[in-house]
């Protein structure tokens, strides 16, 4: 599935196509940093700051209009209703319990764990279902974001070194 995610940007400048992987749900920055650094040889503070860049844009897309985008798509296609459905009690199931023990801080420490299904999609859409202020829903993912991306890069950087 990576390969071809890369090969649908390898045309791209690197930079750029660092941009856009961490822009993606399937990758975010925990595939973008690697591949920027493996893949492109980028230099990784670049690649600190371009995967996070990428990576805040569709959290924020997604904590301000995701309730209009979501509304008319469910009206209009009926496959994005269930698709929507599916999404929303997934998240709400996973985030739920860290959310009620730790309030905004889970919402930072679910950024931040570099695992699948956690990042900052998902963080957003817990931000939205649970009604969190935009703002505050901002600055928490954007702090686990920064967290991430730091342990993303030295996991990174140490596998690269070791090989």
């Amino acid at each position: 599935m990576i390969e071809k995610l890369v090969s649908l940007v390898q045309n791209l400048p690197p930079e750029i196509a660092t941009f856009i992987l961490s822009m993606l749900p399937i990758t975010e920055l925990r595939a973008s940093i690697p591949i920027a650094l493996g893949v492109w040889n980028l230099n990784p503070i670049a690649v600190y700051i371009i995967a996070i860049a990428g990576n805040i844009v569709p959290a924020l897309i997604i904590v301000w209009y995701l309730k209009p985008i979501a509304t008319w798509l469910s009206k209009n296609i009926k496959w994005f209703e269930k698709l929507f459905d599916w999404w929303f009690e997934r998240t709400i199931r996973k985030f739920s319990k860290k959310y009620e023990k730790y309030g905004l801080w889970a919402l930072m420490i679910f950024v931040a764990i570099p695992l699948p299904v956690t990042g900052a999609w998902t963080g957003a859409l817990a931000a939205f279902l649970f009604d969190i202020p935009k703002r505050k829903a901002i600055f928490y993912i954007f702090a686990g974001l920064l967290i991430s991306g730091i342990i993303v890069s030295l996991l990174s950087l140490g596998a690269f070194a070791i090989i």
